[in-house]
């Protein structure tokens, strides 16, 4: 996802801004060398094969010398796809509706208030959707593929965007140029609206006559935010780098920040994943503080958000553990709206992005996340007990015990799954570790130990549990340096996709095998190395790939964020992917987002009639398209909106996508 800037100079370039800091001090092979020494190994560097050799293993591609004309097409998909570009609509294919379910404000209770951007509140935004919706997805009531319960992570806040007349540079000087917005300061006022805006949303929701209604009144309906109350739970639970002077037993923590992608689990909760919580403290450690090499490994402090002035708990000189606190997999019961949120410490503690999951065939529950920051790793947690499928209440601490891995992606195609255990390899006192707290406490250095692969900021990983495999996101690195000519992007501006085969179709095996699904870019430029096959069209390629989902056929759909004017001439949207047969690597645009917008989700029915997506920050970083307009919302929307439609989503929005006269998507 989009890291986010400091709110004095935001930086409108989501490109840039994507690409985090990077921290990773290993000494570990990138994924771009161990790219190059597996294809030097099969002896595709020869000739013009040199600057197609990645292209050369995932089938027919953009670069094969094959006559398009000649490929049997075979897709999953027929729907018409969608022209890509840039502009202030949202586009979806035709014969299907796009309709705006929720959006930044809107009521989630009876007694919640109609949305005023001039008057805002913490109180009212408690009772309102929340801001940037990312990860979404859907869990039915009683099996029900027209009544369920939607569930939306809020990730982060765009102040030029939430509040009118925070932008103190003028309109004329954004026009000559200058890519920076300056802010004003925060107070206590603005930061009480943006904890509230941050968490997730828990809403009833059904279809009516075709078109889905949030259901106000439903018994389940809840706001998530960075105030709620959650206990810390697992082996970390109890710490003494966890205690502080709020909590001094250090199991008890108030709210969750930066929730980027997600998940479901099969026993039906809601699973939300910290992302950039670096971005939230600001201070200095007291001298001497033991924290500080584990908190520069992770970035801290950020100093995004100006919360540390207002809560003390955010400023490290007064509460120098409560970073220790963040970064977890939170697990929500939304069947009761008054449950306690819990932070999974067994997970492992890093910029989670995504927490999707399935049960492998020994009943272990397998659950896939990404630590999206350039050249960090990819993992997995697999519970030591087993999923009870007649018996909701068995599972609900599955997650508490278990063994977190970290991949290593190595040249003979192989992936080995390491396990982050204390006491196992050097993961002891020698290097700095008491006990499996502190392990996970700082899992990243533990990691680096073992070992394994840096990676292109690993964003959302999906297992598909029809042909066994998994789909791992890898959105971006432009600070990659390994040029050879085997991976001829040393700067990976456009992102790739792995495809990981589990050996014996288990999701629980320790080792299997790795394979580029697709390298992303626009394919009819040679030196940017993508690797779509012939068969995508000039609309069906992208760059950046970020979530995805796998639909009840076993259909992988990407989502992007980076795709701008500038960097690729179209914006952000959902792109349905071939996996399998003579149509692998093929790709088609199904729905696009206004300018600035990322694009998030996607979640589908099981029955495959709706399709859920998220569009988040609209109009933000536009700044490179002609029609752009002003850096804020409310200050003249119709001057920014020449064409504003209530049904637009102009603000950060969940839509939901319907086949016109019913039938399933795709």
């Amino acid at each position: 996802m989009m890291t986010r800037k400091p709110s004095q100079t935001f930086r409108t370039s989501q490109l840039e801004a994507a690409d985090g800091p990077g921290r990773n001090p290993t000494d570990s092979r990138t994924m771009g060398e161990i790219i190059a020494a597996r294809f030097s190994r099969r002896g595709f560097l020869q000739g013009s094969l040199a600057t197609t050799a990645i292209a050369a293993t995932v089938g027919r591609t953009a670069f094969d010398a094959a006559p398009a004309a000649a490929q049997t097409s075979g897709s999953a998909f027929s729907f018409p796809e969608v022209t890509a570009g840039v502009d202030a609509d949202h586009h979806v294919a035709e014969g299907y509706d796009a309709d705006v379910l929720l959006r930044w404000g809107d009521p989630l209770f009876p007694d919640a208030p109609a949305f005023d951007p001039d008057n805002q509140s913490e109180q009212s935004q408690e009772r309102q959707f929340g801001y940037n919706n990312d990860f979404v997805g859907y869990i039915p009531i009683d099996g029900s593929s027209e009544h369920g319960i939607l569930v939306v992570n809020h990730e982060y806040t765009n102040e030029h965007l939430m509040f009118p007349g925070v932008v103190t540079k003028a309109d004329q000087e954004l026009a000559e140029g200058d890519a920076e917005l300056s802010i004003a300061p925060a107070d206590a006022w603005r930061v009480g609206v943006e904890m509230a805006a941050h968490g997730g949303t828990v809403v009833e929701i059904r279809k009516d006559s075709g078109k889905w209604q949030v259901v106000l009144d439903g018994a389940r309906n809840r706001r998530i935010t960075a105030r709620t109350p959650m206990e810390i739970t697992g082996p970390a639970a109890g710490h003494a780098r966890l205690q502080t002077a709020a909590d001094p037993a250090g199991t008890r923590v108030l709210g969750t920040v930066n929730n980027c992608a997600g998940g479901v689990t099969p026993w039906g909760t809601y699973i939300m994943a910290e992302e950039n919580f670096h971005g939230y403290f600001l201070g200095v450690l007291p001298e001497g503080q033991a924290e500080a090499g584990n908190y520069d490994r992770y970035g801290v402090p950020g100093g995004s958000y100006e919360w540390g002035n207002f809560e003390t708990r955010f400023d490290l000189a007064q509460e120098p553990n409560e970073p220790n606190r963040f970064g977890w997999i939170v697990e929500v019961d939304v069947e009761d709206p008054t449950s306690t949120p819990k932070k999974r410490t067994a997970l492992g503690r890093f910029k989670h992005e995504g927490a999707q999951n399935i049960v492998a065939p020994g009943g272990q529950v397998v659950m896939y996340l990404g630590d999206d920051e350039r050249f960090d790793y990819v993992y997995k947690f697999v519970t030591a007990g087993t999923y009870d499928e007649a018996d909701r209440a068995a599972n609900m601490d599955l997650l508490d015990d278990g063994t977190l891995y970290v991949a290593r992606f190595d040249e003979d195609g192989s992936v080995t799954w390491m396990p982050l255990t204390f006491g196992e390899g050097p993961l002891t006192a020698e290097n700095g570790f008491e006990s499996q707290a502190d392990v996970l406490i700082e899992t990243r250095r533990a990691a680096d130990l073992l070992g394994a692969t840096p990676m292109d900021r690993p964003e959302d990983i999906e297992p598909n549990g029809t042909n066994g495999r998994v789909y791992v996101m890898l959105t971006n690195n432009t600070k990659r340096d390994e040029a050879n000519a085997a991976n001829p992007r040393p700067e990976n501006a456009f992102g790739h996709i792995i495809e990981i085969a589990e050996e014996g179709g288990d999701f629980a095996a320790t080792t299997g095998t790795w394979e580029i699904l697709v390298q992303c870019g626009d394919p009819s430029i040679a030196e940017v190395g993508a690797t779509f096959s012939t068969e995508t069209t000039e609309n069906g390629w992208f760059g950046m790939p970020d979530n995805c989902a796998v639909d009840a056929d076993g259909r992988l759909w990407v989502t992007t964020d980076g795709n701008s004017a500038s960097a690729t001439g179209r914006t952000d949207g959902v792109w349905a992917v071939d996996t399998e047969g003579e149509a692998r690597g093929t790709s088609r645009l199904f729905y696009r987002v206004p300018v600035g917008a990322e694009m998030c989700g996607p979640q589908p029915t099981p029955d495959m009639a709706t399709f859920f997506v998220a569009v988040q920050h609209p109009g933000d970083g536009g700044d490179d398209w002609e029609g752009f307009g002003r850096p804020s919302y409310y200050e003249d929307l119709s001057t920014r909106w020449p064409d504003f439609d209530e049904a637009l989503p102009v603000r950060p929005s969940v839509v939901a996508i319907t086949k016109q006269g019913g039938g399933r998507i795709g």
